[in-house]
Parts: C-alpha cells; sequence; structure tokens
C-alpha cells in the first residue's frame, strides 16, 4: 500500500466523519479511532525497518547500546504522545489531551536523565574542577 492508498483512507474516513459527525458523534469518532489505528498498525512495520537501520547505524559508529535505545524510547513515547493527544481532541476533550502532552513530556523527561547525567559527567572528567 502507498501514500495514494493512505490518503484515500483518510479523505474517504473524513468524508464518513462529516457525514455522521451532527447526528451520530460516537460512531464518527469511533470512525476517526478506528482510522487511526489502521494507519497506526500500517505504519508499524516501516517504523520496525528504521529502527533496525538506526540501531546498526549505531554499532558501526560505535555508540552505546543504551543511548540509542533511550533516544528511540524518547522519539517513540513523543510520537504516541501526540497522536493520543490528537485522538482525543478530535473527541472534544482538550483538557484531557492537554495532560496526555505533559505527562509524555514527563516521561521524556525521565528517560532523558541517565543521558543528561552521563554528559554532565563527561564534562567534568574533561574540565576537572579544582
Amino acid at each position: 500500500m502507498g501514500i495514494i492508498e493512505i490518503v484515500s483512507i483518510g479523505i474517504i474516513a473524513a468524508i464518513f466523519v462529516l457525514l455522521l459527525q451532527e447526528k451520530q458523534p460516537t460512531i464518527a469518532f469511533l470512525i476517526i479511532l478506528l482510522t487511526v489505528l489502521y494507519l497506526f498498525i500500517y505504519l508499524i512495520q516501516y517504523v520496525q525497518e528504521i529502527l533496525q537501520l538506526v540501531t546498526y547505524l549505531g554499532e558501526q559508529a560505535n555508540i552505546h547500546h543504551f543511548y540509542i535505545k533511550t533516544i528511540l524510547q524518547i522519539i517513540g513515547i513523543s510520537y504516541i504522545a501526540e497522536i493520543g493527544s490528537n485522538i482525543v481532541k478530535d473527541a472534544g476533550l482538550e483538557s484531557i489531551a492537554l495532560k496526555i502532552e505533559l505527562i509524555g513530556k514527563v516521561f521524556i523527561i525521565i528517560l532523558a536523565i541517565p543521558i543528561f547525567k552521563s554528559l554532565i559527567e563527561t564534562i567534568i572528567n574533561l574540565f576537572p574542577i579544582s
């Protein structure tokens, strides 16, 4: 399936949502949710290829596996939080969407702490304070 098919699915879903939104808002939201889930599942196969490439390049560059794994987790959290937030916004629940975004950011900070700590330790070792 190529980009034409993906865009077609999005347009068809959007037309159904627009037609049903006023009389059947629950069904319209369900169409949105199912469309997003379908596209996400479709995308996973390509994401796996990208992850394998990034891991391979990291190994070739002699970058510790922990850093690559953490950065990929951060990117994944970012995308998942954004998709979830957008779905909730489509349901008209802006306040919950903002909380999803905030929690995603907190998770990112938690994952980044060990990398930040390692960076600070490396700088301290390069430029001793004494």
